[in-house]
């Protein structure tokens, strides 16, 4: 096939460009032997779509346009160009409007992927010679796949490779907000030293910035911040690790010969006073009576204190805000937050309301002490249909606690993590 003419101009009203000019020089330069994979460049210029200002549409309709030239391989000195009718790419290219089309073709022309010979009608079609090779054909010239391979493939591994920092930045996100929040779930529940509810509000405020369209410098950065504030907490909790309580094992097993429910009373005033009382008495009575004998006043007052030292009231309440609805409410600029008596109370309301048996309310409560019970209660609520059966989600819960395998806190922080996404527009960066 015999390539005619220097320029060939558009048809109709289309303009021509120093754009479609230079296309067309580029093209002409280029060796005859010169030959590439169409698919391969395909595959390349679908990487580097971004780059090149192409829609995916265009990309559609250039696999189309490609799939009419009959060969796998383009040589430049054959002059490749395909010529189908509007209506036979609009089939390829999964059935887009003519109108789609239209456009689409211009926007391959204005990127310099293929060169339109118009004929002298603006018809597509080819004229055989007497052997029935084709002589002349107007269409689209895809000559600039060939010229523009080499810079087709390094886009897109320039693409690849910001994708794959894109991904390691990511990753570094991830870890550190992981290594954060299990650093300080670990500072609340072993009641160390450190303002911990502030830390809390510190990483907050990091994952704060992320945002869904952030740039390889904005994951960067603030995944460097986290980094370091993830290494200041850690270098914190180490100043811990040869005290007495350092090791689980050990502090788990010393409570243990004291009381076989630790989690109802073991950091509570109450038993302060003479503990040698508490040795005595039977574990399955006083766990009872804690649970629900115990007068309702000493049962706020143990609970709260426990939580203080495990997890904050305002902590809850941010992860758990729907069952603020259940506490009353009160009036004036200079009023005082919800108290841990009000939040034990309303999770008892919430409790009924759900439909979760006396029964496993009396056992949660057992195994895991009343505050908590009552957190997961208003974790259950938050949570709304995620929990078809609440009754039965609560009983798995408590079996857990009792193998060792719960705690409150992961709960919580799931829930924040989930209320930072849906304010934030953060996706695909697990908390």
């Amino acid at each position: 096939m015999t390539q005619q003419g220097l320029v060939t101009t558009p048809f109709g009203r289309r303009t021509l460009s120093l754009g479609l000019i230079a296309t067309q020089q580029q093209a002409r330069a280029v060796e005859p032997e010169k030959t590439v994979h169409k698919w391969k460049i395909f595959q390349a210029i679908t990487e580097a779509k971004d780059r090149l200002g192409l829609p995916d549409r265009a990309i559609a309709v250039l696999s189309a346009l490609l799939s009419f030239h009959q060969e796998t391989m383009l040589v430049a000195g054959e002059t490749p160009i395909v010529f189908p009718s509007n209506e036979k790419l609009c089939a390829r290219a999964h059935g887009i409007a003519p109108a789609t089309l239209r456009r689409h073709l211009a926007a391959l022309v204005e990127a310099g992927i293929v060169i339109r010979r118009d004929s002298p009608n603006g018809k597509r079609y080819a004229r055989r010679g007497m052997d029935g090779e084709v002589s002349l054909a107007f269409g689209f010239e895809l000559t600039p796949l060939i010229a523009r391979a080499e810079e087709f493939e390094a886009l897109a591994a320039e693409v690849q490779a910001e994708r794959r920092a894109l991904r390691l930045a990511r990753e570094r996100i991830t870890l550190a907000r992981r290594d954060i929040t299990k650093m300080i779930l670990l500072g609340m529940e072993e009641a160390l030293p450190g303002d911990w509810q502030g830390l809390h509000g510190q990483y907050l405020a990091l994952v704060g910035r992320l945002r869904r369209s952030a740039s390889l410098a904005d994951l960067g950065a603030i995944a460097a911040d986290l980094e370091g504030f993830s290494a200041g907490i850690l270098k914190h909790l180490e100043l811990f690790t040869n005290s007495p309580n350092s090791s689980a094992n050990e502090s788990h097993s010393g409570r243990h010969k004291q009381n076989s429910k630790p989690d109802l009373h073991e950091s509570e005033p109450a038993f302060e006073k003479d503990r040698s009382d508490e040795r005595e008495a039977d574990p399955e009575t006083h766990g009872s009576a804690q649970a629900g004998q115990g007068s309702e006043e000493d049962l706020t007052v143990n609970a709260a204190t426990r939580v203080n030292l495990g997890t904050p009231l305002p902590m809850v309440l941010e992860a758990c805000p729907d069952i603020r609805d259940y506490i009353p409410r009160r009036e004036g600029q200079g009023a005082s937050p919800p108290s841990w008596s009000e939040f034990l109370k309303a999770a008892e309301l919430v409790r009924a309301m759900l439909g979760i048996s006396p029964d496993a309310w009396r056992d949660a409560v057992e195994t895991m002490g009343q505050a908590d019970a009552s957190i997961v209660v208003a974790a259950i609520l938050q949570k709304g249909d995620e929990v078809r059966f609440p009754g039965g989600y609560l009983r798995a819960l408590t079996e857990k606690k009792r193998e060792g395998q719960f705690s409150v806190g992961p709960i919580l922080m799931a829930l924040i993590g989930t209320k930072l996404k849906a304010m934030k527009g953060v996706k695909g960066i697990p908390l």
